[in-house]
């Protein structure tokens, strides 16, 4: 027992008046004076002090009031609960039980520092889990849970009534939970809603944990083929590959037509159903972009600028803006007008220019593996080399996300890969990086791998081979392909390290291991050997990939010591710690906000290799979510005196208004390009910003999270974050001849929408609310889930940070995260009003 504080001790200023101090009289009765009698001197001494304490709780001076309850408290309860006699727990009240499950945490800990028993404890602690989780406090259950390491104890008091609000503060909490608690909250997380049947929360789960066991088992434990259907849609938009086995659906029709809707083959004819019905049908070319009547007369004044570069501006916009919508006025030929427009405008640009026109092409009739294919299979006859490649670039963008059993990208890319031209194995590899992301196929490393230890081989194919290699086997922590980028690394020479290409090569050996967290330990020591030159490139590359999405502090605390030494010229290796910072913090609200304050300093403090690489930082923290502050932030850093400062900001600038159409992005951006109407560099970049702000007319996304921001697809955040690393070195590569590293971003292209389909996956248009998510979290109720919402018809538009619900009872769909394609099934129960 701690011993009791002297009442007459209290500092608190106040006067004490005599009736305060004085202990109440004992009663004159003699049965209470026997009582006392046998109290020994010590239990006379403590009733005295409660009684006391009881009296200046009451006192008005708020000081005497704390004072006096601090020392209450240090009556232990729990001392008290394990001596005394065992009742109900829950008699005493729910404050009770609040307090005695705090102090079994101290102790709990304290006896394991001491390793003491804690059986005692644990009886305890059941008592108490059982009552919070009768009583609608299931978040204190959980926190109790977590304190004394017993999570398991759940399973046994979860009910029908309170499994959801415990799931949802687990997955909420193991956001903020060291390694390997996080996992271990899911883990039960997942067990429970299989033990509910609660089937597409357990597959999101499964699918954050990436444990393909767990997606096998709620395939196997669930029945219903429609709900199956839904299954599918939710790892289509994940962007995983999975192949059906008889186990999952047993019967072969059904499993072809499940498997059809994972590889995605359905999204070209979701998203056209959006164009549609919201009307963006028609083409644009890129001067509707620029709006160049908005501005001054002086933009269009004389012929200052570079026409190549414009044009080449000009096929970028043209893409971004038209992508997937099968049409545009400058690729796609009229099919009654014999005179090509397409091939005036492919000649428009030169060499290297011509390829990413040709793939433009492809980015245009995305996701329309068909029809996309037929179109740019005329450029294959072509005799000129970067037509070819463009081509066969074009070729991995339409496949982008879509699985084939018949494999058309491989099968066309696959013999390009070893031919003389330089440019044209680019194109292909590239390619096959694009259309194979995240699908770990044997095949394509058998033919890739080569490339990277031939000694014969150029410096840009090995590096775009490594890249690919990483896309292709991205989160796998595969052995063999590392081994072949690690020797690839050491291979190098001195003159080669100083190259920008270079760069890639350490970016495919961390795509391995993205999010992974521990497993890249023994690469990272395997790195600490190379060149100084790379070495520490590499080991920042590597240790951001491992733990992107992770949130985990410790490492961000890494990074950002990094990021504030202040080094020679020629370090490179501070830029990708500063996109690292970003890729750690970017999981959840909390660390987002931090991570754009901490920004603000690295911004103000850091060297200037560290300041070039901030406003891409900003970009990917904030993607297609404009958020004011780092809009501001970005405006600001445009202006810059360095021109590299300014290129990233532009660029950023289009990142987080990528699809969104954000007027007021719009408007930052016209002026800059009447600003730099002379600067060719810089008028590139805001002409690329423009064309990701309005990017698929604004129907589509860059963020690489989906399901209310549960879940990072892997693949979207790979195209991402090569685009980042390329654009560190803006002059070498965006704006040099490897501009197509750009459509790297198609990875991450996502239609922003919500489309409903009945029992035949055929479209159907129901009212739905849409408005700001809000937190609900172990909120008590059942509060409302968004805010501020308009009343839609399906197909509907999602911003960053929106919730859809159904404003009607008539279905019920089949997932409760309404995002992307939703089967909904008429509810029996319903009755027309």
């Amino acid at each position: 027992m701690a011993p009791v504080p002297d009442p007459n001790n209290i500092s608190g200023g106040a006067k004490r008046d005599e009736a305060t101090t004085k202990v109440p009289s004992k009663d004159p009765k003699k049965k209470d004076d026997k009582k006392e009698e046998d109290m020994s001197e010590e239990d006379l001494q403590l009733k005295q002090n409660l009684e006391l304490y009881v009296e200046r709780v009451q006192d008005p001076n708020p000081e005497l009031q704390k004072t006096a309850l601090e020392s209450m408290s240090s009556f232990e309860s729990l001392g008290y609960r394990l001596t005394g006699t065992e009742g109900d727990i829950g008699s005493w009240g729910h404050e009770y039980v609040r307090n005695l499950a705090g102090e079994i945490a101290e102790e709990y800990t304290m006896r394991q520092g001491e390793e003491s028993p804690v059986d005692d404890l644990m009886d305890l602690v059941q008592q108490i889990v059982a009552f919070h989780m009768k009583h609608n406090a299931e978040t204190e259950a959980v926190d109790l849970l977590m304190d004394v390491e017993d999570l398991d104890l759940l399973l046994k008091h979860v009910d029908s009534a309170n499994f959801r609000r415990t799931c949802n503060y687990l997955t909420s909490a193991a956001k903020y939970l060291p390694g390997p608690d996080d996992m271990l909250v899911l883990d039960i997380a997942y067990t429970i809603y299989i033990k509910f049947e609660e089937y597409p929360n357990a597959l999101q789960i499964a699918l954050f944990l990436d444990n393909m066991q767990y997606v096998k088992q709620v395939f196997t434990s669930c029945t219903d083929l429609l709900r199956k259907k839904q299954f599918c849609y939710m790892i289509s938009r994940h962007g995983i590959t999975l192949e059906l086995d008889p186990e999952m659906v047993s019967d072969d029709v059904d499993r072809e037509m499940l498997q059809d809707i994972v590889n995605n083959t359905k999204l070209s004819d979701g998203y056209l159903t959006l164009a549609r019905d919201i009307e963006v049908m028609e083409a644009k070319t890129p001067e509707d972009i620029y709006k160049a009547h908005l501005l001054d007369g002086r933009v269009t004044s004389g012929p200052s600028v570079d026409s190549a570069r414009q044009n080449l501006a000009a096929t970028f916009v043209n893409a971004f803006v038209n992508a997937g919508f099968g049409q545009d006025k400058l690729m796609t030929v009229p099919s009654d007008s014999t005179s090509g427009s397409a091939a005036n405008w492919l000649f428009k640009n030169r060499d290297h220019g011509k390829t990413s026109a040709a793939a433009s092409l492809g980015m245009i009739l995305l996701w329309d593996v068909d029809s996309g294919l037929a179109q740019l299979d005329k450029y294959f006859h072509s005799n000129d080399n970067p037509i070819i490649a463009g081509a066969l670039l074009g070729v991995g963008i339409v496949n982008c996300g879509i699985k084939n059993d018949c494999d058309p990208a491989l099968a066309l890319l696959g013999e390009y890969i070893d031919k003389e031209d330089s440019s044209v194995r680019i194109g292909a590899i590239m390619g096959l990086g694009i259309a194979y992301a995240g699908s770990q196929n044997d095949q394509i490393r058998s033919s890739l791998s080569p490339i990277l230890n031939d000694a014969k081989a150029p410096l840009d194919v090995i590096a775009f081979a490594a890249l690919s290699l990483g896309m292709i086997y991205v989160g796998s922590c595969n052995e063999e392909v590392a081994q072949s980028i690690i020797f690839a690394l050491m291979d190098r020479s001195e003159a080669e390290l100083g190259e920008a290409l270079t760069r890639f090569l350490p970016l495919g050996l961390g795509l391995l291991y993205l999010g992974k967290q521990e497993s890249v330990e023994a690469t990272a020591e395997v790195s600490k050997t190379f060149n100084e030159k790379i070495r520490k490139y590499c080991d920042m590359t590597l240790l951001s990939c491992a733990y992107a999405g992770t949130g985990n502090v410790l490492k961000v605390q890494d990074l950002l010591a990094q990021c504030g030494e202040h080094l020679e010229k020629d370090d490179i290796h501070q830029g990708p710690a500063v996109l690292g910072l970003a890729m750690v913090a970017m999981s959840e609200e909390l660390g987002l906000d931090m991570e754009i304050r901490s920004l603000e300093r690295v911004l103000q403090y850091g060297e200037q290799n560290v300041r070039r690489a901030v406003p891409l930082s900003l970009g990917l923290l904030c993607i297609s979510n404009p958020k004011v502050t780092v809009m501001d932030t970005l405006s600001r850093l445009s202006h810059d005196t360095d021109s590299e400062v300014a290129m990233a900001a532009i660029i950023s600038l289009g990142l987080i208004g990528a699809g969104t159409n954000n007027a007021r992005i719009a408007g930052m951006l016209r002026n800059l390009s009447s600003y730099y109407y002379k600067d060719a560099s810089l008028l590139f970049c805001v002409r690329i910003a423009q064309g990701l702000v309005h990017m698929g007319k604004g129907l589509l996304t860059l963020s690489p999270f989906h399901s209310e921001r549960l879940l990072l697809s892997p693949t979207a955040l790979a195209g991402i974050v090569t685009l980042l690393h390329a654009c560190l070195d803006m002059k070498s590569i965006i704006l040099g001849k490897y501009h197509y590293v750009l459509y790297f971003l198609v990875l991450a292209m996502q239609p922003r929408m919500m489309l409903t389909v009945d029992e035949n996956l055929k479209p159907i248009s129901v009212p739905v609310r849409v408005g700001q998510a809000v937190d609900v979290v172990g909120q008590a109720g059942r509060p409302k889930t968004i805010t501020g919402f308009q009343t839609h018809s399906t197909p509907v538009l999602l911003a960053a940070g929106e919730r859809a619900e159904l404003a009607t009872d008539k279905y019920i769909p089949l997932s409760p995260i309404l995002e992307g394609f939703i089967i909904l099934k008429e509810n029996p129960d319903y009755r027309e009003e």
